[in-house]
């Protein structure tokens, strides 16, 4: 099977690559920053290239949709000219919904608020308009927050916390979120690619179970082996301070408080039953201490 993947050098790219071509996989990479060529021998593309959602919110609005829209769009067209038989899209949970009440699932009516979830919703909503020659398949993957060994992002923030003994001064949010470790997109996106019964369309990826805030604290003291300190500050008291850190660009702002404490919870039902399996390999704290370990 001959697979290639843009954004191969990113941090998803490098492991589902590694992943791929263990399980005897031929895989390369396509870069889309200057003149490329689309490869005329893959027999299933994974568009991973793209830019990510900046929290600093410092990026130019129209360069989302360059990379994430443009370059999706010119690269979905070539494949619906070549002779490649499966599309993976990789989108975000983010083009459907900033916020979530209640589970995420595939039939939610999109939203997006920012200029990144807006640019991977313009690409999905092209790449769903056409229609497909026979034989070929498309498929617009949402995955949730995304960690593992080498990726640390707001882990590693909660991971520093809790590192230096500082108490977790959020405890009095009350969540619940979903997260994807590698190991299950790796794994998810090999079992899509054997199975030829996989329809096309819409598949979020998210670890089986959510987690709290607050339990994933509790998960990261267990690996640095410190008891939890979690502190129950008046929420109005943090909220007020977060938006004091928007104004003075300080590490705790509206939109990382947001980050931390919001509960967003997405099904991976779905995809599961359209594969027949039940679980997915790797438990959510499981995932989470592997990643937390390497940040020791």
């Amino acid at each position: 099977m001959k697979i290639t993947i843009t954004g191969i050098t990113g941090f998803v790219g490098k492991n589902l690559s590694e992943f791929l071509t263990e399980n005897s996989c031929d895989v390369s990479g396509l870069s889309l920053r200057s003149n490329w060529l689309f490869p005329q021998d893959a027999s299933a593309v994974i568009h991973l290239a793209g830019k990510a959602h900046d929290t600093a919110k410092t990026s130019d609005e129209q360069e989302y949709f360059r990379i994430n829209t443009d370059l999706s769009i010119q690269l979905f067209d070539q494949f619906i000219k070549s002779d490649a038989k499966d599309f993976f899209y990789f989108s975000s949970v983010k083009a459907t919904a900033d916020t979530v009440e209640g589970i995420l699932d595939e039939n939610h009516i999109s939203d997006p608020k920012t200029p990144y979830g807006k640019s991977k919703m313009e690409a999905e909503n092209y790449v769903l308009s056409k229609t497909l020659p026979a034989g070929k398949r498309l498929f617009v993957i949402r995955p949730c927050m995304i960690h593992g060994p080498g990726n640390k992002g707001n882990l590693n923030l909660l991971y520093k916390v809790v590192e230096k003994g500082l108490p977790w001064p959020l405890a009095a949010f009350h969540n619940q979120r979903s997260f994807l470790s590698i190991d299950n997109l790796n794994y998810l996106m090999f079992e899509m690619l054997k199975n030829n019964n996989v329809t096309s369309g819409i598949y979020n990826f998210a670890d089986d179970d959510s987690i709290s805030t607050n339990e994933l604290i509790e998960v990261i003291n267990s690996v640095v082996g410190k008891k939890p300190k979690l502190w129950n500050i008046s929420r109005n008291f943090i909220e007020k301070t977060a938006a004091f850190g928007d104004k003075f660009k300080l590490p705790l702002n509206s939109e990382r408080l947001k980050k931390l404490t919001e509960s967003y919870v997405v099904s991976n039902k779905k995809i599961k039953y359209a594969l027949g399996i039940e679980s997915l390999p790797v438990k959510v704290k499981e995932g989470l201490q592997i990643t937390l370990k390497t940040f020791v």
